[in-house]
């Protein structure tokens, strides 16, 4: 195997590639990135855990055909030192135990291990497939990924739960996310291809990858999602990700969306984000609860830490019910109102012991519940 790469290409695909790769491994092959020449296409570079794997197309110049695998964050951190503009030459020696890059007048040689042993999880046939903007799923993801569960016995929780459905007669793709505290919900035009596909969880890990890749994808550019009933399959240009699916069912989030919250309290998302930001700041790490004192047209902000003291703020908002005193966890509210797009938000109260609906002015498809906070 001798082949010539730009530094510039190299290090771009190793940076998507390398992410996959744990830091510790007690199987040695997981912590190397497989590089292997494509007939007509360059090299082809894949890394995986075993539950996600990412591999991606990068033009090279090839001299010798030939496959290894090489350790991943080493390769990566030695292109990455190299200098702008440089060619990278790389090649096995004889035996295949060990590859050369160099570049100028640096020289590297890196231990191997056998094509042969390096795993594949992409085995199996994908019985559904749909494109959308990356833009569209890219909104999804934001909207909803910070609710994902962390809490490993609650397996299902920890990731994004996307399905199809009918909403007023359109077709609509419908992210979810739940911690057990909040829960986000957001929706899109579904894209052809999504009718009779099956509710699926995508796991953290995979979402946070496929969130950075989306972000490099532009505005104009699109995603090819493949699904079978254990794998999803993501196709940006030339990164193809594919993860294994959470084999759990994802609890009926209908069920915990409020339907008769009557009092509406209307607010300027900006306004009041900055405000509980303020207050919050007195608050120790373990409480961070925020009091909210709603009656006509006034909320007031209250924070009270044992060891630091009092923060309050008044803010002048739309309300026109009975006073409430609610408290919320002030992270929680922040989370939120940072995934809104609108200027006004509404806050569809019940009483203090029941969850609130938060929604968005500027998408009607985005929807927020919030367990309160004993105050």
């Amino acid at each position: 195997m001798r082949i010539i790469i730009e530094r510039s290409n190299l290090l771009r695909s190793l940076g998507h590639i390398q992410r996959v790769v744990e830091r510790r491994n007690t199987i040695p092959i997981l912590s190397n990135v497989l590089l292997k020449t494509e007939e007509g296409a360059g090299l082809r570079l894949k890394a995986t855990d075993l539950d996600l794997e990412i591999t991606e197309t990068a033009p090279a110049e090839i001299e010798m055909a030939g496959a290894t695998t090489v350790p991943a964050h080493l390769l990566y951190d030695i292109v990455r030192k190299l200098p702008d503009g440089a060619e990278v030459k790389l090649g096995l020696n004889e035996g295949g135990t060990q590859m050369t890059v160099s570049a100028g007048r640096s020289n590297f040689r890196l231990q191997c291990l056998p094509e042969a042993d390096f795993p594949d999880i992409t085995t199996g046939t994908f019985s559904h497939s749909f494109t959308m903007k990356a833009q569209a799923l890219a909104r999804l993801v934001e909207r909803t990924q910070f609710a994902i569960s962390t809490e490993e016995t609650r397996y299902y929780l920890n990731g994004i739960y996307f399905h199809a459905l009918e909403v007023d007669g359109a077709s609509r793709l419908r992210a979810v996310a739940t911690d057990g505290h909040r829960l986000a919900r957001a929706e899109a035009d579904a894209p052809a291809g999504v009718e009779g596909m099956p509710g699926i969880i995508v796991p953290r890990k995979a979402v946070g990858e496929l969130q950075k890749l989306l972000g490099e994808a532009g505005e104009d550019g699109d995603v090819a999602v493949e699904l079978s009933d254990s794998k999803i399959r993501f196709t940006l240009g030339t990164v193809v990700m594919t993860s294994k699916l959470i084999d759990g069912t994802f609890p009926d989030y209908q069920r915990v969306i409020p339907q008769n919250n009557d009092k509406a309290l209307t607010l300027d998302r900006s306004t009041f984000s900055a405000a509980v930001d303020r207050v919050s700041t007195i608050s120790s790490e373990r409480g961070r609860a925020v009091k909210l004192a709603i009656s006509d047209s006034q909320l007031v902000l209250t924070v009270n830490s044992p060891e630091s003291g009092t923060a309050t703020e008044e803010l002048a908002v739309g309300y026109d019910s009975d006073a409430i005193e609610i408290g919320f966890n002030a992270k929680y509210l922040l989370d939120i109102t940072g995934q809104l797009s609108g200027e006004d938000t509404v806050f569809m109260l019940a009483d203090p012991g029941s969850p609130t609906l938060i929604k968005d002015g500027g998408d009607e498809g985005t929807l927020y519940v919030l367990m309160p906070m004993r105050v």
